[in-house]
């Protein structure tokens, strides 16, 4: 029971972060100059690395 909870809750947080990821995406195709690009680059690869541990932790509890 409590695992089916924190699956849930995993896929919550995943389809946020796939969702930020989509909008930073679209944000990133509008901005010029190097320190917005820099800035939206970094916020990616932040959301990147959270949806890989996401990821990770959810195939740990589906095992």
């Amino acid at each position: 029971m409590a695992d089916d909870l924190r699956l849930e809750e995993i896929e919550q947080r995943i389809a946020i972060i796939r969702d930020n990821l989509r909008q930073l995406v679209e944000q990133a195709a509008g901005y010029s100059g190097a320190a917005d690009e820099d800035r939206t680059a970094d916020r990616i690869a932040e959301q990147e690395a959270q949806l890989e541990a996401l990821l990770k932790e959810r195939e740990a509890l589906r095992r």
